[in-house]
């Protein structure tokens, strides 16, 4: 059964079986917003919701080591503020972003993840010692995740290929962008850290909004600045 994540939770990274859970992917799925429109409100209308999942990589001294995020972000809002410009794949090879989903689900939940960050843990530089994910509405500026109908993330065992996971074999960990007043003009949430313990990676559930302004950039130097242990 999976874990349902709470608010400040830290877990092992162990399956049911015992041994250690090291090829996953972290997932996010959520749904557009659909409205009455027309006259007496007959017509629906879908607003398309653009949800970023990013991540960041550290090392043990507090240094930005690497990033993943979508590579559609424009290249001169980063390298003016000396932050890489996106992509889909970690230099070391690690980790690999799905494309950009700039929608949504449309007509309620299809049960599958709108952007995915595949992980091996087995593959992730040595010199790396937390890896920050988290999400961004992107648009429309005027939303937050709670007008949002749905918005879930989740840690998923797979088979397949980094770049083409054919079955999920388990859900190991689910974390539910709660429907409460803390996301009221939010559109920034920290998700959580993997970090490293004793030789073995950790997982600790961190569930922070914020109102970012709709920048992914403010996102990764809050993290920055605040949460590195």
């Amino acid at each position: 059964m999976a874990i349902r994540l709470e608010k400040g939770q830290r877990i092992n990274l162990e399956k049911s079986n015992g041994s250690k859970l090291t090829q996953f992917f972290v997932g996010c799925n959520w749904g557009a917003i659909e409205k009455s429109a027309g006259l007496f409100g007959l017509r629906t209308e879908v607003v398309d919701v653009d949800v970023d999942l990013s991540c960041i990589m550290i090392d043990a001294n507090g240094r930005l080591i690497d990033t993943l995020y979508s590579p559609l972000y424009n290249k001169d809002m980063f390298t003016k503020v000396g932050l890489p410009t996106g992509k889909d794949l970690s230099a070391d090879g690690s980790m690999y972003h799905t494309p950009d989903d700039t929608e949504g689900d449309k007509g309620g939940d299809d049960g599958l993840d709108n952007e995915i960050i595949t992980v091996d843990l087995q593959k992730v530089n040595p010199a790396i010692d937390q890896i920050f994910f988290f999400l961004n509405i992107y648009s429309p500026r005027d939303i937050d995740f709670l007008k949002i109908p749905y918005a879930a993330i989740r840690m998923c065992e797979y088979e397949g290929t980094q770049k083409d996971i054919r079955k999920i074999k388990e859900v190991f960990a689910q974390y539910d962008v709660a429907k409460d007043n803390q996301f009221s003009g939010k559109n920034a949430l920290i998700m959580g850290r993997l970090y490293r313990h004793n030789g073995d990676w950790k997982f600790a559930a961190i569930g922070d909004a914020y109102d970012d302004h709709n920048d992914l950039r403010q996102t990764i130097q809050r993290i920055l600045k605040s949460y590195i242990k």
